[in-house]
């Protein structure tokens, strides 16, 4: 089956121009990774949610804070290397990344041991203007803020 992800691309503006909130992913295979090791947030959603609906949801799960209220304006989808389809959406809107409080996942670490650890979905968040986002994000979603720039210019 499959697979299907939601996210939102938060973006403000400022005196240096547009900022987009990313996510650095957690877990031991990111750690040491900065190029191609960030993210827009974002999560798996079934065929019974429809994508603007998990787009908000899994804001709030990632960061833990809710999304801002506004319109969101569609960034269309792409296809990760994983062959997943992650469908983006660019929410105008703020929040401080010192008051994000990251979901967590589970993951056998390391592999084969046996023990079980708990790790936070992104370690960190942070603002970036759109040049350094496209070489912050993972390869696929390196579209998002040529995407986002072309909707509010």
């Amino acid at each position: 089956m499959a697979r299907h992800s939601a996210g939102i691309l938060l973006y403000r503006r400022t005196p240096e121009g547009i900022h987009v909130l990313l996510g650095h992913m957690g877990g031991p295979f990111w750690t040491r990774r900065d190029a191609g090791a960030w993210t827009v947030p974002k999560g798996e959603y079934g065929p019974d949610e429809r994508p603007e609906d998990a787009a908000r949801r899994e804001f709030e799960e990632e960061l833990g804070l809710p999304p801002p209220a506004g319109e969101l304006l569609p960034l269309g989808e792409v296809r990760q290397s994983g062959g997943k389809t992650v469908a983006v959406w660019a929410l105008h809107g703020d929040l401080d990344p010192d008051t994000v409080r990251p979901g967590t996942f589970e993951l056998e670490w390391p592999r084969g041991s046996g023990t079980v650890r708990t790790f936070p979905e992104l370690d960190r968040v942070g603002w970036f203007d759109l040049d350094r986002a496209r070489g912050k994000l993972i390869t696929a979603q390196r579209v998002f803020p040529d995407r986002l720039a072309a909707r509010i210019v």
